[in-house]
């Protein structure tokens, strides 16, 4: 699984279309894929790259500029080609639809980009090829630093801060209907304080008014 969203809103830009049938439960994965990039989107996240545990899996994402980079691989797999992987899509992304990033308007704009994504996937599947080999060999590459978390954990963050925010906007509501009831409340005070004496002035005025015309 590989997707690629923009970062500042969550938008899917592109996917790589496997059928998902060699992968069980990839609707769900896909599913988590997207409220990962909602929350990125949210700036929850100051980490530019991490690892997030799910399941059998690992979640990897970069995010370089306005793009997150994700793909979605096998515990065993080596972090560093997946993060290398994950870097040769940049850099064909970039010089492809750098300019076009922010004008896109629609999900799966860059969709046509599934194309180099397959391509790129197969040169990184054999970790035995002579090629990753020498990737995984490659000290000036390094993923050590790279956090690793759990994928409840991370989405909970966002569960959370959701929550807070229903909270915040039900409290402000009910403080707004408070607000009302209480104003209705007084206006029905002064009415039965004052309606009384308006009454009597009333009928005082209007025998005044009496008298003087019989008189």
């Amino acid at each position: 699984l590989t997707m690629i969203a923009r970062a500042t809103d969550g938008l899917p830009l592109s996917e790589g279309l496997d059928d998902g049938r060699d992968m069980k439960d990839a609707d769900f994965y896909k599913q988590q894929a997207k409220q990962l990039f909602k929350n990125l989107s949210k700036g929850q996240y100051e980490a530019s790259r991490m690892s997030i545990e799910t399941g059998p899996y690992l979640f990897h994402y970069t995010i370089e500029g306005r793009v997150c980079y994700l793909t979605l691989c096998d515990r065993s797999y080596p972090k560093k080609l997946a993060f290398q992987y994950l870097e040769d899509l940049r850099n064909e992304f970039e010089r492809a639809n750098g300019s076009q990033i922010e004008t896109a308007a629609r999900p799966y704009a860059f969709i046509k980009f599934d194309a180099f994504i397959q391509k790129t996937k197969k040169l990184y599947l054999d970790t035995r090829t002579q090629r990753n080999i020498s990737k995984l060999n490659d000290e000036l590459y390094e993923v050590h630093q790279i956090m690793t978390r759990n994928v409840q954990e991370v989405l909970g963050v966002g569960e959370k801060l959701e929550q807070v925010s229903e909270m915040s906007s039900r409290l402000t509501s009910d403080t707004r209907i408070y607000a009302e009831k209480a104003k209705d409340l007084n206006r029905q005070a002064l009415i039965r304080k004052y309606a009384p004496v308006a009454i009597v002035i009333g009928i005082v005025l209007m025998l005044f008014w009496v008298k003087n015309k019989i008189w």
